[in-house]
């Protein structure tokens, strides 16, 4: 009875600390970007993801000009997608979204104008 008992109170350990650990699927521009992840940015680089070392990543996306950016998810593939809206602007403007995924979604896929571009730098901090 007692062994029963444990492994039942186990159980429910695991389940509670799985739930505090789990994330959800979002995605959403940042306007005040944190002192640590401003650090690291790099206006050189086209694309670049930032791992804040907690449950999420900046994405930051250098653009000609204004963008609409959205998010598509695919079996275990995020897929976010920037649509330049007026890619002739000589003006490049930054863009920060943070995303955070949850644990069914392993690979991040980026599309600019319908074409997939890599990340020039991932780091973790």
């Amino acid at each position: 009875m007692k062994k029963m008992f444990v492994s039942v109170l186990f159980a429910m350990l695991m389940l509670i600390l799985s739930a505090c650990n789990s994330s959800k699927l979002s995605f959403s521009e940042i306007e005040n970007v944190p002192r640590k992840i401003e650090e690291h940015i790099d206006s050189n680089l086209k694309l670049q993801s930032i791992n804040d070392g907690t449950k999420g990543s900046y994405i930051i996306f250098h653009s000609n000009g204004e963008i609409e950016a959205d998010l598509d998810p695919q079996d275990n593939i995020v897929n976010i997608i920037f649509n330049e809206l007026n890619p002739q602007d000589k003006d490049i403007k930054r863009n920060v979204y943070y995303l955070t995924t949850d644990s069914k979604h392993d690979t991040i896929n980026v599309l600019v104008n319908g074409k997939e571009i890599p990340f020039d730098e991932a780091t973790i901090l």
